[in-house]
């Protein structure tokens, strides 16, 4: 069975929003290693509207721009959302009805990971149902001020059996956990 892999950039006082605005300075070769090899494992993205929005709209004008820009435009990718109507761009389909059973499908079949960017309502959704195999926080050593917290809106507490944790020569700490049913 497939996996989800859930991967969020997060600063180190828990925020999430706008990583554009706080990561950028500690990208560096490692870092990207890391990102581009996370991605090259999975052969899906699944993600929330909000996501989708931005990520579409950021990815698409990259194309051609290099291989983790033609990688992540060209992969398939499932999109929950309540608003969104077909058909979707940027090589999405949207998921109908009941979201758990619609992923449990999709896990169900052949393939690599299933990678999912950011931590919120979808991430959420999909823990609740025992879903998210890995959760991957990025901790970048800036504390941020503003709202969009991961796990902010999260419904009950989640146990975190933490598998592993690596420190990067830039201060990022790449922390991997899987989630445990309470």
């Amino acid at each position: 069975m497939r996996k989800i892999i859930s991967s969020t950039m997060v600063s180190l006082n828990g925020v999430m929003e706008d990583p554009q605005n706080w990561s950028f300075q500690y990208m560096n070769d490692e870092l990207m290693k890391y990102v581009a090899d996370q991605l090259f494992a999975s052969d899906a993205l699944i993600s929330g509207r909000l996501t989708y929005d931005s990520f579409s709209e950021a990815w698409s004008s990259r194309a051609g721009a290099d291989a983790f820009a033609d990688r992540i435009n060209a992969l398939p990718k499932y999109v929950a959302s309540r608003t969104l109507t077909e058909p979707l761009t940027w090589n999405s389909t949207l998921l109908k009805g009941d979201i758990a059973e619609a992923v449990k499908k999709i896990k169900a079949e052949p393939g690599q990971d299933i990678l999912q960017y950011g931590c919120g309502e979808l991430t959420h959704t999909l823990i609740q149902h025992g879903l998210v195999d890995e959760i991957r926080l990025i901790v970048f050593p800036i504390a941020v001020g503003g709202a969009g917290h991961v796990f902010e809106k999260l419904a009950a507490n989640v146990p975190m059996k933490l598998l592993s944790s690596q420190a990067l020569s830039n201060g990022v700490v790449l922390q991997h956990y899987q989630p445990q049913q309470a």
